[in-house]
C-alpha cells in the first residue's frame, strides 16, 4: 500500500502548491484547505506514533482496514443511538468510501466526511419533519405497546420504514413523559403556591408575584418539538470545521477508545480542566429553552465580585470590549462559552434577561473585567472525621477526596503551577496536625489524569522505588521512580476506588497494593484504563505554510503501563481487597465496555522493598466487613435496585400505556419516600467532621461539615437540561454507606496496626 500512497501524497503537495499559486481562496475553500491538511498530519501521526503503528489501509480484523473501522467510528459519533441513518444509508458509504478511504485522508480529501455528515443532516431534517407530524396526532396511551430505552447496540433501522417504526414508538413515548412531567410540574407549583399563601396570611401580604424568570409555558407536544427543532438547528450550525473535528476524532478513536483529535477549543478546555484555571468571568452556564442561563457563580470571581450578574439570569447577546452584540441565543452552549472567556484584563459585555426584573422583557447590560478564575470544586480536599468505636472513645480520621490527578500544562507556570502532590501534601500536613490515627484517599469518580503526579503522590507513602512500568510500542520498558526520598504518612492507609476510577487512580492504588502500604476498598475492580497518552500539538507537524497555531493536537496512545510486580492494569484494571455493594459495580463500566481497547499483557516484575504488610491483615478486615454489610440496611437497597437496573437493561423498554407509567413512577416514588422515612426515624450517623481546604490548611480553627448532606456537585460535571419534575418533594436524606462502612474498615485496621505516632515521620524534602 505504500507504493500506492507516496506517489500520490507527492502529486497531492504539488497540486496544493499549485492551487496556492493559483490565487487567494474563499474562506469556505480555505477552511477546507487547512482541514485537509491537518487530516492528513493527524492521520500521518496515527500511523507513525500510535502504540500499536497501524497503517490506514492495513487490515485490524479479516476484511477491514484501519481507515474501515474509523468509517463505523464515525456513523456512532454522528448517530450513537442509531436512529437516523438506515443500513441502506450504512451500506452505501460503505460502498463510496470503505475501499478508499485511508488514501482520501492522506491526500487532504475529506469530502468523504462532509459527505456522510450532509446525509445525516438530511435525515435529520425529513425525520423533525415527520416527527411534526407525529404530534398533530391525538395519543390515548392505553396501548400494550412499548419504546426502546437504548439503542446503541441495535442494528441500523434496515429501511426507511422500519426507521418509521421504531420513531413513531418513540415519539410517543417522549410525549407521554412530557405530558406526565407536566402534570408533575402543575401539582408541585399548586402545592408551593398554597403553602406561600398560607405563610403569607400568617406573616405579611404576599408580595408581587415574580415573572422575569418564566418562559411562555409550553404545551408538552410543543416540549418535544422543541427539543428536536434545537437539534436540527445545532446541526445546522456546524461548519465543516467543526464536521471535520468529528471526523479526525472517530480516527482517532478507531485507534484505541483513549485516542482523540482535540480543536483548538477542546485543547483549551483540557488545560483548563488539567490546570483547574482559565479567564474568563467565573460563571457556570446550562442550556434551558435555547438561553443560557446562569447555574453557579464561581466564588471569587469576576462576576461574583461584580455583583450584577446572578443565578438564573439568562444570556441574549454577548459583545467583545467595545464591538457589536451577537445574539447567542439557541447557540451551543460551548460556543457561548468560548464567546464569553477571554484573555485577562480584556472587557467583555452581557445583554441578560434577569430573573428578578419585574419586567420579563428588560435587558440589562453588565460589563465585566476577565480575570483568572480558580476552579477551586476540583481540587483536592480533605476531612478530619471523628468516628465512635465501638468500644467506646472516638477514633479520628483523615479523609482526602481526589476528584482528578491534575496539574498545569503549562511549563512557564513556575512555582505557581497547580499540582496535586503539592496540594495534598499541604492536606494531609494539617490532618497530622489534627492528630488523625488513619487516613483514606477517596478516588472515587475519579478518571486520572497526569502520570507523573501519580508517580509522585505515590511517593508520599513509600520511601523509595519504582512506582510503574511503561511499555513503548518497540517493547522497551521503563521504570518510573519514587522521585522523592521519604514518607510524609506511614499510618494505616486505605484507597477508595470504583469502576469509574482510571488510568492514574489506578497507577496510585497498584503500587501501593503491590507494596502491601494500602488496603484498597470499593467496587470489584477499577476502570482498567492502563495506557499512557501524550499531547501533540498538530501544528508541529504541519507544513511551514499552513501552520496558524490553531490546528489543535492529537491526544494519542504511546504506551501501556504495568505494576511493579509485572501486571497491566488494562482491561482488569486493580481488583479491590474488600468488595463493597454499588450501583457503579457494573461490567458497563470499564474499559472493555468501549470499543477496541488494547489487550492484557503482562512485563517481567521489578525488584523492590515492601513497604507494609497489611495483606496479612485484610482476610480479617474482609470477614469483619462482610459481617457489617450483610446486616446493612442501605446495602440492602443497594442490592435491589442493581437487580432492579439488571431488569431495566435486560427488558430495555418503557411502556406506552400512561397508567402502567404513571403506577411505575408512584412505585418508585412511594420506594424513595418510604426509605426516606426510615432514615429520618434512623437518625443522623454517628461520624462528625471537620473540613480543610487549601484556604483553610492554615487556619487556627477548621469549620464543622455536615456529613448527612451530599457533597457540593463539581463544576466540571455535566449538567442536565432538565431535573427530573418526578421525583418527590421535600428534602431526601442523603446517604454514603460505601463512605461509612471504609470509615468501619478503617477503624477496624487501625485497632489491629495500632496507634501511629504521626508526629515522629519522615517527609519527602521540598
Amino acid at each position: 500500500m505504500a507504493s500506492r500512497t507516496l506517489p500520490r501524497l507527492i502529486l497531492a503537495h504539488l497540486l496544493a502548491a499549485c492551487a496556492l499559486a493559483a490565487g487567494t481562496p474563499s474562506a469556505a475553500a480555505a477552511a477546507d484547505d487547512k482541514m485537509g491538511e491537518i487530516a492528513a498530519t493527524v492521520a500521518h501521526t496515527l500511523e507513525n506514533a500510535h502504540y500499536n503503528r497501524q497503517q490506514l489501509g492495513g487490515e485490524v480484523e479479516p476484511g477491514v482496514t484501519q481507515a474501515r473501522r474509523a468509517l463505523d467510528r464515525y456513523f456512532t459519533l454522528l448517530d450513537y443511538n442509531r436512529l437516523f441513518f438506515t443500513q441502506e444509508d450504512i451500506d452505501g458509504f460503505v460502498a463510496k468510501h470503505g475501499d478508499s478511504l485511508h488514501d482520501d485522508i492522506l491526500l487532504r480529501n475529506l469530502d468523504p466526511a462532509y459527505d456522510i455528515y450532509d446525509r445525516f443532516l438530511d435525515r435529520v431534517e425529513d425525520r423533525v419533519a415527520k416527527i411534526r407530524v407525529l404530534l398533530e396526532k391525538d395519543y390515548d396511551f392505553t396501548s400494550e405497546r412499548t419504546a426502546q430505552l437504548n439503542r446503541d447496540d441495535e442494528p441500523w433501522p434496515a429501511n426507511e420504514a422500519e426507521a418509521d417504526r421504531i420513531w413513531s414508538a418513540r415519539i410517543e413515548a417522549e410525549l407521554l413523559q412530557a405530558i406526565i412531567a407536566d402534570q408533575a410540574l402543575e401539582e408541585a407549583a399548586a402545592k408551593k403556591k398554597k403553602e406561600e399563601s398560607a405563610a403569607a396570611e400568617q406573616a405579611k401580604p404576599e408580595p408581587a408575584e415574580n415573572t422575569a424568570a418564566r418562559l411562555p409555558k409550553r404545551t408538552p407536544k410543543e416540549t418535544v418539538m422543541k427539543r428536536y427543532e434545537r437539534l436540527l438547528k445545532s446541526l445546522r450550525d456546524e461548519t465543516r470545521e467543526d464536521q471535520a473535528s468529528t471526523f479526525l476524532s472517530a480516527l482517532a478513536q478507531s485507534y484505541d477508545p483513549h485516542s482523540e483529535y482535540m480543536s483548538q477549543r477542546a485543547l483549551d478546555n483540557f488545560n483548563i480542566q488539567m490546570g483547574l484555571s482559565l479567564f474568563g468571568i467565573g460563571a457556570e452556564l446550562r442550556s434551558e429553552d435555547g438561553y443560557a442561563k446562569i447555574q453557579r457563580l464561581v466564588p471569587g470571581g469576576p462576576a461574583e465580585r461584580g455583583g450584577d450578574l446572578k443565578v438564573n439570569d439568562r444570556i441574549v447577546a454577548v459583545a467583545q470590549g467595545d464591538g457589536e452584540y451577537e445574539d447567542v441565543v439557541d447557540m451551543k452552549l460551548d460556543k457561548v462559552v468560548e464567546k464569553i472567556r477571554g484573555k485577562k484584563g480584556t472587557v467583555v459585555r452581557l445583554q441578560v434577561l434577569s430573573a428578578d426584573s419585574p419586567d420579563p422583557s428588560k435587558v440589562d447590560v453588565i460589563t465585566i473585567v476577565r480575570d483568572e478564575v480558580k476552579l477551586k470544586d476540583e481540587e483536592a480536599k480533605a476531612q478530619v472525621i471523628e468516628a465512635k468505636n465501638p468500644e467506646g472513645g472516638d477514633a479520628k480520621i483523615g479523609w482526602i477526596t481526589l476528584p482528578s490527578f491534575y496539574a498545569n500544562m503549562d511549563r512557564n507556570a513556575g512555582g505557581s503551577a497547580k499540582s496535586t502532590t503539592k496540594d495534598v501534601a499541604a492536606l494531609l500536613k494539617r490532618l497530622k496536625r489534627e492528630g488523625i490515627e488513619g487516613l483514606v484517599v477517596d478516588l472515587r469518580r475519579d478518571s486520572g489524569g497526569s502520570l507523573d503526579e501519580a508517580v509522585r503522590l505515590t511517593g508520599l507513602f513509600i520511601d523509595r522505588g519504582p512506582v510503574v512500568q511503561a511499555k513503548a510500542t518497540d517493547g522497551t520498558i521503563a521504570p518510573m521512580n519514587d522521585p522523592d526520598p521519604g514518607v510524609l504518612w506511614d499510618g494505616p492507609l486505605i484507597v477508595l476506588m470504583n469502576r469509574l476510577s482510571a488510568s492514574a487512580s489506578e497507577i496510585f492504588a497498584a503500587a501501593l497494593q503491590d507494596y502491601g502500604r494500602a488496603v484498597i476498598v470499593g467496587d470489584t475492580q477499577s476502570f482498567g484504563k492502563g495506557t499512557v497518552q501524550t499531547l501533540l500539538e498538530v501544528d508541529r507537524f504541519m507544513p511551514t505554510f499552513a501552520r496558524n497555531g490553531k490546528s489543535g493536537a492529537v491526544k494519542l496512545t504511546i504506551q501501556k503501563f504495568y505494576r511493579v510486580k509485572g501486571g497491566s492494569t488494562q482491561l482488569q484494571g486493580v481488583a479491590s481487597d474488600i468488595v463493597l455493594p454499588s450501583l457503579t459495580d457494573q461490567e458497563d463500566f470499564g474499559e472493555g465496555a468501549l470499543d477496541f481497547p488494547l489487550g492484557y499483557d503482562e512485563v517481567p516484575a521489578r525488584e523492590f522493598r515492601p513497604a507494609g504488610n497489611v495483606a496479612a491483615l485484610i482476610p480479617r478486615l474482609r470477614e469483619q466487613s462482610k459481617a457489617r454489610v450483610s446486616s446493612d440496611r442501605e446495602f440492602g437497597y443497594i442490592s435491589e435496585d442493581r437487580e432492579r437496573l439488571r431488569k431495566q437493561k435486560e427488558e430495555n423498554a418503557i411502556t406506552l400505556n400512561k397508567s402502567e407509567r404513571l403506577a411505575e413512577i408512584a412505585e418508585d416514588k412511594g420506594r424513595r419516600e418510604a426509605r426516606n422515612e426510615v432514615r429520618k426515624k434512623a437518625g443522623n450517623h454517628a461520624f462528625a467532621a471537620l473540613e480543610v481546604t487549601l484556604d483553610t490548611v492554615d487556619a487556627p480553627q477548621l469549620q464543622k461539615v455536615a456529613l448527612d448532606k451530599p457533597p457540593k456537585r463539581s463544576s466540571l460535571e455535566e449538567l442536565t437540561d432538565e431535573e427530573d419534575p418526578t421525583k418527590p418533594a421535600g428534602e431526601e436524606v442523603y446517604v454514603d454507606p460505601v463512605r461509612d462502612e471504609t470509615l468501619r474498615i478503617m477503624q477496624d485496621l487501625v485497632r489491629s496496626q495500632g496507634p501511629t505516632p504521626v508526629t515522629a515521620r519522615a517527609e519527602p524534602g521540598s
